[in-house]
């Protein structure tokens, strides 16, 4: 273990140490969605469809998220503002986050509270929430967005994600590598779940699952996959998935994990002329903006093609028309569900 790495270990066991030694329980059930690695897991589409399974099954869930990069001091309800004012959509993300106002965009009438102490954000939910349904207390179930370190709120079930295409990346700690934790703490979790399965040979499936086993021979563990189901304009205009097939595209991003993006993108069946790929979470400004118009221009590229994240992050900017984002859904069996809900 190097110097920096392990300077990173010393304040991450600290941080463990004096968050579970306070750690706090809300009065409903927790279900924790997180990972062991920095960068894209497909967190976000997993917990959209994990809210979207709850309401199926009874429950009001609530998100409970950071809401990493928004500017607003929780705790306090995340809101997706339609407007017609480039200025009014721009404030949304840079208050909550690009990922929360997603949700929010998506999830209509699931409330997601933004505040970095998420017990104090579900006590917020709960007080602001309790006299707009009936049996309140025993319907609600809350959503731990990006959790599994965040050791100072109690869950009942900790779901642990892991990118197929690079589960461990160099096994090392931050910053020497990807991880956030020691894979020992792989052990904590309740479920695994392998994403974007979709690329990977079953016999590297299996080897990872084996050494999975090594660390956590309890949780089971589900495959899933990221499935692009169509585009989307800022505007709300959507084009199925055969629209782009045998079209020139040219790509954008700044997500965790931009290889995986750009495999998603050729599964659509359009030609993918060149990509500009920007750092994770990165805040687009209109200059950028107009420097990857003309890139797709001279890369012959008639239309633009970026992440549902991304979009988010051009809220207020100048977009031509030929601007989509590829839509994506989480897909998982069923039985993937029915452990999630089991207490």
């Amino acid at each position: 273990m190097g110097i920096f790495e392990f300077i990173y270990y010393l304040g991450y066991s600290a941080k463990k140490s004096y968050s579970l030694k306070y750690q706090k329980r809300l009065p409903n059930k927790v279900i924790s969605i997180g990972n062991i690695t920095a960068g894209g897991t497909g967190k976000t589409p997993a917990t959209i469809a994990i809210a979207e399974e709850a309401k199926k099954k009874g429950f009001y869930p609530v998100i409970l998220t950071r809401g990493y990069k928004g500017k607003a001091k929780g705790p306090v309800f995340v809101s997706h503002q339609p407007s017609r004012s480039r200025r009014t959509r721009a404030v949304n993300h840079r208050l909550y986050g690009d990922e929360p106002v997603l949700m929010s965009k998506i999830l209509k009438d699931v409330p997601i509270v933004k505040c970095a102490d998420r017990y104090n954000g579900g006590m917020f939910a709960i007080k602001n929430l309790k006299f707009q349904i009936s049996n309140f207390k025993s319907q609600i179930l809350f959503i731990l967005d990006d959790g599994f370190q965040h050791w100072g709120l109690f869950r009942d079930k900790n779901i642990l994600l892991l990118d197929a295409e690079n589960p461990f990346d160099n096994r090392k700690l931050l910053p020497a590598g990807m991880l956030r934790e020691p894979l020992k703490e792989m052990e904590r979790a309740d479920i695994i779940v392998l994403t974007k399965t979709e690329n990977i040979r079953r016999t590297a499936i299996d080897e990872i699952i084996e050494e999975l086993k090594g660390h956590n021979p309890k949780a089971p563990v589900f495959l899933s996959e990221h499935k692009p189901v169509g585009f989307a304009k800022s505007s709300g205009e959507t084009m199925p998935l055969e629209w782009a097939r045998d079209k020139n595209f040219f790509a954008f991003c700044g997500i965790g994990s931009p290889e995986s993006f750009k495999k998603t993108i050729w599964s659509t069946g359009c030609r993918l002329n060149g990509m500009r790929i920007f750092n994770d979470h990165y805040a687009y400004n209109q200059k950028e903006i107009n420097a990857v118009v003309k890139e797709a221009e001279a890369n012959d590229a008639g239309w633009i093609v970026t992440t549902e994240k991304d979009m988010m992050r051009l809220k207020g900017l100048r977009l031509p028309d030929n601007i989509f984002a590829l839509k994506i859904n989480f897909m998982i069996d069923d039985e993937f569900y029915n452990e999630a809900f089991k207490w």
